[in-house]
């Protein structure tokens, strides 16, 4: 069964937090029931300004003071999913499956593994050439080479076979927000958006990313 589609639209981070908490929860509670009762669902968010830091993450990786953050009208907010720093904002393109892909019959590598292949099989309609790897969970372009950038970041949170968080992909994103934080733990490589490997972006294409995504993820999904 597909999971239900639901768009939040522009939304502070604290609050769609907290709208997947419930949702999380409410999956766990439901993940004994022979008939489901708690729908899943996939969430499409765009961020006001916010970086975010993984439970593991390392706090050096923020390069900014608060005084810093305060004048972006930014702050920094440490969660409970994996990876390390990164940024959302504006033109980003972030999805938060809640799933049971213990139903799905995923583990947690293949359930991450699932979403790159989404984001990857996103950008070849784009003409843009990508991958994941065994070293960086995400998707890059021109890994392995000096000019490797990255282009989606992925980070979640798996409980109980339940999972929350996702992904962030860089759509029309001002990407000077990343020069804040070493992305993602790394300070030797760079990031990109599907806008700027374009070369320019029409007032459309994140409304038709979305789109796109949302299809290619189900139907991985089935």
């Amino acid at each position: 069964m597909s999971p239900i589609v639901e768009d939040w639209g522009r939304i502070r981070y604290r609050e769609a937090w907290d709208r997947q908490k419930e949702i999380f929860n409410a999956l766990i509670d439901d993940r004994g029931a022979e008939v489901p009762s708690v729908p899943e669902r996939v969430a499409l968010v765009e961020h006001d300004p916010v970086y975010t830091l993984g439970f593991h993450g390392n706090a050096d990786n923020l390069l900014a003071s608060e005084e810093r953050l305060r004048r972006l009208g930014a702050e920094c907010i440490r969660i409970e999913r994996g990876g390390d720093i990164t940024y959302h904002g504006p033109g980003q393109l972030v999805v938060y499956p809640m799933l049971n892909i213990v139903r799905r019959g995923l583990g947690v590598k293949k359930y991450i593994e699932l979403l790159e292949s989404a984001v990857i099989e996103l950008l070849q309609t784009y003409g843009i050439e990508s991958s994941s790897n065994g070293d960086a969970i995400g998707v890059w372009l021109d890994w392995g080479k000096p000019t490797a950038r990255k282009i989606c970041a992925i980070g979640v949170k798996v409980s109980h076979g339940i999972t929350m968080h996702g992904l962030a992909l860089n759509v029309t994103t001002d990407l000077k927000a990343f020069s804040e934080i070493n992305p993602c733990g790394f300070t030797d490589k760079g990031v990109t958006s599907i806008a700027r490997e374009l070369g320019s972006a029409s007032e459309s294409l994140f409304d038709e990313v979305k789109s796109r995504f949302v299809e290619i993820l189900l139907r991985k999904l089935q």
